[in-house]
């Protein structure tokens, strides 16, 4: 790290951190983001995976962060067609739950409080008839379907970082923010890089977007104290065994008040999720509990004729939301809407800013930024406009509809990889998928393979261009190739990253390279 002086330093690379160094780079300023592990490798990995208004947080009159989540489900669509598309989503009703008649009305809000335009209204079901229906238990016959869209969350907080990095914004990785002091008009920043080494720097700025960690942040490392504080909720999902043939997804009412979703997942699985729990101890260490996956189970044996069991379980992941403490009275009811607080050293626009940012959610990411930086505004005098409505990240320069046609142009420029393969790399990389495989004309030219289609062409990629630096980074988050690949050939990714040599039985003389 050789940066003596930026204008602006973020602290974590999650959704928000990483949001906001793209929209700050794009602004002109010089920014370095700091990231204790891999980006996204906690909370912003592990979402229920969509952008939607939430339709539930109208049963607590939060009518503004609905409408402008709403109103970012197609400016997102338009900005990153490879790794987010359009949902429908079936709300079955069953009796004894809310009646129809408020369900209808809660959709008919939902429908026109964000302005729809590319995504289709909502329509009643007839589970009778209707295939969503097959999957269910006999005597649920009436539901609805709306619109919602998918995204990919941990794609989703690299390639920011890409095009925070592509605009100038320094990325580090494996780097943990120590402490800082203020030191006049700034501040000097001291870090600890992947090595331990540690290394100085100064920012006129500072964002503690440190997620669950804030609090650390600013008690251990600013010597400071927020006035608002921060409610850790537990969200645990659990994927299993594909559930249901179509692409809908399911939205299940509970006894207790709260939804789980049922959702189609990387063609061969159904995400379940999300559990909303109280979470004590170090936020790196969540994980599903045996109580909140036999509650989702039965969440969803409480409509699906099929019962499902722990035993489909095939992979189950946790992450703690660190939601602004609002004082509701549960975990399901604290607000999801995010709050900026700046504190300073002098009067307004004198003293050396820290920007904490507390809870939000993924779907308002690009917001919160340029809320971020409106409040930084007086500190960074010459800041440049809003910039990021409409601008793609990082191979998304295609129509938001346009996936299908971009995989079969890839098919063809390379016949040897053929739909599905030319589809999965499509739906990770977008039109930067014909980059990866430039010059490639057989599936030799594309290096060692690891199985499921991973290449050593992809894992250069992946290393050299979006910081993965574990089969971790590479199979959990950046390709979720880890609910395919066994503990063998894991350890083969693991061993080609560390620099070993990895030969492949079914590519005869082809050898891994070693990381740059």
């Amino acid at each position: 790290m050789t940066t003596d002086r930026v204008d602006l330093l973020v602290i974590g690379g999650g959704v928000n951190g990483c949001a906001i160094a793209r929209d700050a780079a794009g602004r002109g300023l010089s920014v370095l983001l700091v990231e204790q592990g891999d980006l996204a490798q906690a909370t912003s990995s592990a979402s229920t995976k969509l952008f939607h208004g939430g339709l539930r947080y109208l049963e607590y009159y939060e009518f503004r962060l609905v409408r402008e989540s709403l109103i970012e489900r197609e400016t997102l669509l338009r900005a990153m067609p490879h790794i987010s598309w359009p949902m429908r989503f079936v709300l079955p009703h069953r009796a004894g739950l809310r009646p129809a008649w408020m369900l209808r009305l809660g959709l008919l809000i939902y429908d026109h409080l964000g302005g729809r335009r590319i995504l289709p209204p909502t329509r009643t079901l007839d589970l009778a008839r209707d295939p969503a229906g097959e999957p269910l238990r006999p005597g649920i016959r009436r539901g609805f379907e709306y619109s919602d869209c998918w995204v990919d969350d941990a794609r989703l907080v690299v390639l920011l970082a890409r095009d925070a990095a592509a605009r100038g914004a320094g990325i580090r990785t494996r780097t943990r923010f120590v402490r800082a002091a203020r030191d006049g008009g700034g501040w000097r920043v001291e870090l600890a890089g992947p090595d331990g080494a540690a290394a100085r720097i100064g920012a006129r700025a500072v964002v503690n977007a440190a997620g669950p960690w804030v609090g650390e942040v600013l008690e251990a490392g600013l010597a400071a104290r927020t006035r608002r504080t921060l409610r850790l909720v537990r969200g645990s999902h659990l994927v299993t065994r594909r559930l249901f043939a179509h692409e809908r997804a399911y939205i299940l009412q509970q006894p207790d008040g709260r939804i789980v979703f049922a959702i189609p997942y990387e063609d061969d699985f159904t995400l379940i999720g999300t559990t909303d729990v109280e979470h004590a101890g170090p936020p790196g260490a969540a994980a599903c509990t045996p109580e909140e996956r036999d509650y989702l189970l039965a969440a969803v044996n409480g409509y699906f004729a099929t019962p499902v069991r722990a035993g489909d379980v095939v992979w189950s992941y946790a992450g703690v939301r660190p939601l602004y403490d609002d004082g509701a009275s549960s975990a399901t009811a604290a607000t999801r809407d995010y709050v900026l607080e700046v504190g300073e050293g002098g009067g307004n626009g004198e003293g050396a800013p820290v920007l904490n940012v507390l809870g939000g959610k993924i779907t308002t990411h690009r917001r919160l930024a340029e809320a971020a930086m409106a409040k930084l505004r007086p500190f960074l005098p010459g800041l440049g406009p809003d910039w990021t409505a409409g601008v793609p990240l990082p191979g998304g320069d295609f129509p938001w509809d346009g996936a299908a046609a971009v995989a079969a142009d890839l098919a063809a420029a390379h016949p040897f990889l053929g739909p599905a393969a030319a589809a999965r790399l499509v739906r990770l990389y977008g039109t930067e998928a014909g980059r990866m495989l430039d010059g490639a004309r057989s599936p030799a030219d594309l290096g060692a393979g690891f199985g499921a289609g991973l290449t050593e062409r992809e894992l250069v990629w992946l290393r050299d261009r979006e910081w993965a630096r574990t089969a971790e980074d590479v199979l959990w988050r950046r390709t979720k190739l880890g609910l395919r690949l066994d503990a063998a050939a894991a350890a083969r990714v693991e061993a080609f990253l560390a620099g070993a040599s990895v030969r492949d039985p079914g590519l005869a003389g082809v050898a891994g390279a070693a990381p740059r």
